[in-house]
């Protein structure tokens, strides 16, 4: 079956299902949320003020079933995996400021299901205040809010020339970490970004892409 844009001829590629993905990432988002609001106990172990964190891993970055509307078409943001760090202070006992960045996000956009619009790539540093709840256990979960920034780059399309502008929005996260010595723990953990881009095909406004995906990380961190 053939598709027709601006006198140019598509062939539509067959319809990719990604609902078995999106479900178990929201599996995974709801059990590392529960995880961190209950697994903590009589407060014993702090982080504590001046202490430094850094934590490197890998991250799924999976946005929501339904992007937008672009140039009257349905339009569909692929998922990504990529390695991501981290970098916290904490200003006071259990409370610090942190940064999230990572090696570039690259997502093809489809159009009606099956028009393939091109691929995208992007850099999602996002600065967030996170609250790390003292145990007495070496399970140790965290809350975080803060802001995303995200830079969109390297856009290409068969269509003409596409662009997406940036994206400033909110940034929601839980995490849990694993203390695997006094230093050093594994982290698991849940953000949302809040990300919505003005996207432009050869000058002219075709809509906004919707993205507003969550990232499931898996990380090391060690604390200085």
């Amino acid at each position: 079956m053939q598709i027709r844009v601006g006198g140019l001829c598509f062939m539509q590629n067959p319809v990719i299902n990604k609902s078995k993905g999106r479900k178990m990432t929201k599996k995974l988002a709801a059990l590392t949320l529960s995880t961190a609001l209950v697994a903590f106990a009589a407060p014993v172990f702090a982080q504590n003020q001046g202490d430094w964190t850094v934590g490197v891993g890998v991250g799924y970055l999976d946005p929501k079933s339904d992007n937008g509307s672009l140039a009257g078409l349905d339009a569909d943001v692929d998922s990504d995996t990529r390695p991501i760090f981290t970098a916290e202070y904490f200003v006071r006992d259990n409370l610090g400021i942190e940064l999230l960045a990572a090696t570039p996000f690259s997502h093809e956009v489809t159009l009606g299901g099956s028009l393939d619009a091109g691929t995208v790539k992007h850099l999602p540093p996002t600065l967030s205040l996170n609250y790390h709840f003292p145990t007495n256990s070496v399970w140790k979960p965290y809350v975080g809010a803060g802001i995303n920034y995200t830079i969109f780059f390297d856009e290409k399309s068969a269509l003409g020339d596409l662009e997406l502008d940036n994206s400033v929005g909110l940034a929601l996260q839980a995490g849990l970490d694993y203390m695997v010595t006094e230093k050093g723990a594994v982290r698991l953990n849940v953000r949302w970004f809040d990300i919505d881009s003005d996207v432009t095909l050869n000058g002219a406004d075709i809509g906004t892409a919707e993205i507003d995906p969550w990232l499931v990380g898996v990380s090391y961190v060690h604390r200085f």
